[in-house]
């Protein structure tokens, strides 16, 4: 799913309407019954909700559905800011036909110290949509700040009134704090960084038809990973195929204390389909590895560290679960990377080492896959402001090294060499767990050995690893469950792909 800004939305509006026979006002009723049929099939057990409404389409949207919800047997009380002042031609539109209700009293913002909102009243946003340019001020500050002060639940009609569509906003700005965005047709880029999520709650994207050739014909550098494309990308095994059809993956990983690392990382490759796994590491993990993952084969790295970094050129890598930091380690790592030309999947202590001379960087062979979180991106590149800044110097250094950048964060952000960033929408907070990395470096690792191209094998990786997180997490809930248990999810994923992509054959 394409990712548009808010001019590129506009003029998705306008597009619709001149190819379509529809106007502008019945676009907006489109919407609106969109929200209220959302909101009458998710909220039965509130009937009562409070809709404030700014002046332009954002509060036309929001007087719409509040008619509409009339008419479904919700209780409505609808706050405009005046309702003599002035309002665009739609938002009139929808006034005028409210006050044709008896049942739906308009009330100004200054009644709301007056107002009872029982537990039970749902609070709907209407104030502004994506043409918010600025920080709210004056009269419509203090009405969000008192909204906020409320323990009612919060819906945002298209996006927090506040909260920018295409930026990241200032610290203090007053924003509206959502427990659900209904946002219309596509993403805003604003909902997937990490400064707008206590902002946005839950976001649901609701279709509301717009045409679909803009959203073909336009282009933008920024798109969300979704259904299609996964299904798009997934490549289902064939029949008639033997273990050298799906590639030698090897994991170098481990070291004295930390070979779970290597076994995380092991697992989850073979659990991914590679046709032969190695995994390099030092002679204290030869036990542990054979016991735990008896599919995968053994090579000597060294004693308690990874002294000696020795591949087969057929081979696919990925480095970096649970190296350490001892010096021999990284000098056999350093002369690896000088004299390897192959790509690689890169990550934690392989980065660190990476990022203590900026000289390594030019070090990583090209269409290399490296997986840093914020952290460790902060030492390879340097510090940034916010989100956004971080994934603009993302893009500038995956250009300049020709490299893929998985950055991971909440909505992880796929980078490609060109500058093209895919967003990833699976997973979740039990992620936030040591080891959770380590799997998704074996799933990179085993997909690029199967043949997958660098692009698909970032796009299809995180998906899959968010997707196994988000099945353990309904079984185990986010705070028990463990990097082991979304490698062992990884087969149900699998199911449910392969029955998606194969039930229209």
């Amino acid at each position: 799913m394409k990712i548009f800004t808010a001019e590129q939305i506009k003029k998705w509006d306008e597009f619709t309407i001149m190819n379509e026979p529809v106007s502008s006002i019945q676009l907006m009723e489109r919407a609106s019954l969109a929200i209220a049929n959302w909101i009458s099939e998710n909220c039965k057990n509130h009937k009562k909700l409070v809709i404030f409404c700014g002046n332009g389409n954002n509060g036309g949207d929001g007087l719409a559905t509040a008619r509409i919800l009339y008419q479904k047997g919700f209780d409505i009380d609808v706050f405009v800011q005046n309702p003599k002042g002035k309002f665009s031609e739609n938002a009139s539109v929808n006034l005028r036909r409210l006050r044709d209700i008896s049942g739906i009293s308009v009330k100004q913002f200054k009644d709301i110290n007056s107002y009872y909102f029982d537990d039970k009243t749902i609070i709907v946003d209407a104030l502004f949509g994506t043409g918010l340019s600025r920080p709210l001020e004056g009269e419509y500050q203090k009405i969000v700040d008192q909204l906020n002060v409320k323990k009612n639940n919060k819906i945002a009609i298209d996006l927090p009134s506040g909260l920018l569509s295409d930026a990241i906003s200032e610290t203090d700005a007053s924003i509206v704090k959502a427990d659900y965005t209904l946002s219309f047709q596509s993403w805003k880029r604003s909902f997937l960084h990490p400064e707008a999520g206590e902002y946005t709650g839950k976001v649901i994207i609701l279709d509301i038809d717009l045409h679909k050739e803009y959203a073909q014909i336009t282009k933008t550098g920024y798109q969300v990973v979704d259904d299609p494309l996964i299904e798009s990308v997934f490549r289902p095994r064939k029949d008639f195929s033997h273990k050298g059809s799906y590639g030698k993956a090897t994991i170098i990983a481990g070291s004295y204390g930390k070979m779970g690392a290597a076994v995380l990382a092991t697992k989850s490759a073979l659990k991914t389909g590679a046709g032969l796994t190695f995994t390099l590491a030092p002679q204290c993990g030869y036990d542990i590895l054979q016991t735990s993952c008896p599919e995968a084969m053994f090579i000597k790295g060294g004693e308690d560290t990874i002294e000696y970094f020795e591949v087969d050129k057929d081979t696919f890598c990925g480095i970096g679960p649970g190296l350490g930091n001892h010096p021999d380690t990284k000098k056999g790592f350093l002369k690896f990377l000088k004299n390897y030309q192959f790509p690689l999947v890169l990550d934690a202590d392989a980065l660190n080492m990476i990022s203590r001379d900026p000289k390594n960087l030019t070090l990583i062979p090209e269409k290399s896959i490296i997986t840093p979180h914020p952290k460790e991106f902060e030492r390879l590149f340097g510090k940034t402001d916010n989100s956004f800044a971080r994934l603009e110097l993302a893009r500038e250094k995956s250009k300049e090294l020709q490299i893929y950048m998985v950055l991971k964060d909440h909505h992880t952000q796929i980078i490609t060499p060109q500058g093209d960033v895919f967003y990833n929408v699976t997973g979740n907070a039990g992620l936030a767990k040591g080891g959770s990395g380590d799997v998704l470096t074996g799933i990179l690792t085993a997909l690029r050995a199967q043949g997958y191209s660098e692009e698909h094998t970032c796009i299809l990786g995180v998906w899959l690893h968010g997707k196994a997180a988000d099945f353990a997490a309904e079984k185990y809930s986010k705070e028990s469950m463990l990097p082991t248990d979304v490698i062992n999810e990884l087969g149900n994923v699998f199911a449910l792909l392969n029955k998606e992509v194969t039930k229209n054959l």
